[in-house]
């Protein structure tokens, strides 16, 4: 049935004859009539589903059905499997380099259910996933929403043999028909924003010396980024080239602010300002998350130097 939905809407077909019955409402002559000006040109798209299954592909497949013309953009499909919270550290790292347009992101532990599949609109465009969280953090970034609608017009959607991958049958349809220039307003129902599900990232916590935050995410490269600006650092006395504490869990280091990752000596944990301007533990050429045990969420304490040595540790 998708094929023949898409394949139908992409399809040039014959000027109707007078006195022919007239198209129905989700044909294309009503899409015509109800799109704007200057359809995005660019799908951005995240998710976590891997690129083992044909379900990439299939979702970009939709979205051409209905915009043939449209340029995808694949951010990354390898989110961990359901992790809400590591999909939105990705889309808000990746969403300010991202051309106008649309930004379509499917990491859904809760497809099926009541949960709402929204499109939100900011300055730069839209952003489509479900309403999780996912997306909350990507739209403060982006100047917060200026309208949203639950994505519920049937009119737009395939039909669905069940209700487990609503990236193809609703976000993906979605996407491609605000990239072939449909009113926002035509998907589904406004909403309020301030009924959107919030972000799920955490701040850091500071209490006299010590700077309690937590691993957001660890690179390819074993990089561990941390919640903590390096003004907070600063704002502490230190800088570069001065050595701080590190707690995690049982154990304690030194780390020295370094500039790049060279400047470490061998085995030497270091502290960098990464590529988004957060400060990361690396060590030169080896993983750090690795060397220290470290996972994404793992808490980790940064004490300034002549701080109380009983200052609070990190969450675990």
């Amino acid at each position: 049935m998708t094929s023949t939905r898409t394949s139908r809407r992409s399809t040039p077909r014959p000027a109707r004859a007078e006195g022919d019955p007239a198209e129905p409402s989700h044909g294309s002559e009503a899409i015509r009539s109800r799109t704007v000006p200057d359809a995005p040109a660019f799908v951005s798209f995240l998710s976590d589903y891997g690129l083992a299954d044909e379900f990439v592909g299939v979702c970009k497949a939709v979205i051409l059905g209905f915009a043939p013309d449209v340029r995808l953009i694949d951010i990354t499909h390898e989110i961990p499997p359901h992790d809400v919270r590591a999909g939105a550290l990705a889309l808000v790292r990746a969403v300010q380099y991202l051309p106008a347009g649309i930004v379509l992101a499917v990491v859904d532990p809760g497809v099926g259910t009541e949960r709402r599949a929204v499109a939100v609109e900011v300055g730069s465009g839209y952003l489509l996933g479900p309403d999780n969280g996912l997306l909350a953090p990507a739209v403060g970034l982006l100047g917060g929403t200026q309208r949203v609608v639950a994505l519920t017009n049937p009119e737009y959607q395939l039909p669905s043999p069940g209700p487990t991958f609503a990236g193809r049958d609703v976000l993906a349809p979605a996407a491609g028909h605000l990239a072939a220039g449909v009113a926002l307003a035509d998907l589904g129902d406004a909403i309020d924003p301030a009924g959107l599900v919030p972000g799920l990232v955490s701040l850091p916590q500071s209490e006299g010396g010590a700077i309690a935050g937590e691993v957001w995410w660890i690179d390819r490269f074993g990089n561990c980024q941390l919640n903590i600006d390096p003004g907070e650092l600063a704002g502490h006395g230190v800088s570069v080239g001065d050595a701080v504490e590190v707690r995690f869990g049982d154990m304690a280091r030194m780390a020295r602010w370094v500039t790049t990752y060279a400047d470490a000596r061998p085995s030497e944990l270091v502290l960098v300002v990464d590529s988004y301007g957060l400060v990361s533990l690396a060590l030169d050429r080896r993983s750090a998350a690795e060397d220290c045990g470290l996972r994404p969420g793992s808490g980790v304490t940064v004490v300034v130097p002549g701080a109380d040595p009983g200052a609070s540790e990190a969450p675990g």
